[in-house]
């Protein structure tokens, strides 16, 4: 199990150049690449976005990518803008009698006056920013899983604190029969008291009858079954590899429908208490599932 949140960098130098490549990842639904790089390194996008598609499933991915020559650069004269910029100039030369001239050493360091000479990308270079990225791919990949391992750990311990809790509420969902049973002979009988009529006797028969009809109303045995279920599959899901966010987050929902069934079912406040402490542990896990891939 992998974490979506991660860091990883990568570097690669050649014959002129030198390269580097950072990934940040943080959770998403589905794999959301943004890529950082400059108007040179166009055309390797579909290079990027092949490699990270191979080795994640899920998550927002920004990648930033550096590249630098380190050799003599060529660089070419924006004509057309120089020739507006002297225009200018001559203009205000003439409108304010001014005698100064151009200053060259201005002019280059102008923005836009002198600009690289592009030219596509060697397959050296090509070759370097593959480097760079399968090296922070590594490192990424390293760290999330480190992350996931963490993970991992606080959701066993929410799993255990459900189990302990599953137990006490089959315990107690087992005497509501005989509770039932008491409940209504008592209330039956503060009627009577109330009334001052005499002591009569009681309908066995139709106390069971009205015994069975609410132990079934509040009957979570089937609940309690496939709270069990569900628990044993998520447990599964963490150690297994690959991809397991999406049904994580399929159980958590069925946990959590089991859970709130359980509550709607039953007036007893310590099974009450207990569903809801298995709610409380649920949520805890829906925090952490929503950040593994």
């Amino acid at each position: 199990m992998k974490s979506m949140t991660g860091y990883g960098r990568g570097q690669a130098t050649g014959s002129g150049f030198r390269v580097t490549v950072e990934l940040k990842t943080v959770n998403n639904r589905f794999l959301d690449l943004q890529l950082r790089a400059g108007a040179e390194l166009a055309g390797i996008e579909p290079v990027v976005r092949q490699a990270v598609g191979a080795r994640l499933a899920r998550g927002r991915v920004e990648a930033t990518i550096t590249f630098e020559r380190t050799g003599e650069v060529a660089y070419e004269i924006n004509r057309a803008l120089l020739a507006g910029i002297l225009r200018a100039m001559r203009e205000i030369q003439q409108e304010f009698a001014l005698a100064a001239e151009p200053d060259i050493n201005a002019l280059v360091r102008l923005p836009g006056v002198l600009q690289p000479v592009r030219s596509s990308l060697s397959e050296e270079e090509i070759d370097g920013i593959s480097r760079a990225l399968a090296q922070a791919l590594d490192e990424l990949d390293q760290m999330r899983a480190r992350e996931g391992e963490a993970l991992k750990r606080e959701m066993l311990a929410h799993l255990d604190e459900i189990e302990r809790l599953v137990p006490v509420i089959e315990d107690l969902a087992a005497d509501q029969v005989e509770i039932y049973r008491a409940r209504l002979q008592r209330r039956v009988g503060e009627l009577v008291a109330r009334s001052g009529a005499e002591i009569i006797e009681l309908d066995q028969a139709r106390l069971a009858q009205e015994v069975a009809y609410l132990a079934e109303r509040s009957d979570i045995t089937e609940e309690i079954a496939r709270l069990k279920s569900h628990l044993g599959q998520f447990r599964a899901l963490i150690a297994a590899p690959g991809e397991v966010g999406k049904k994580l987050d399929f159980l958590l929902q069925e946990l959590n429908r089991e859970a709130n069934t359980i509550l709607s079912k039953t007036t007893d406040i310590a099974i009450k208490e207990a569903g809801l402490a298995i709610k409380a542990e649920i949520e805890k896990l829906r925090e952490q599932a929503q950040n593994v891939e």
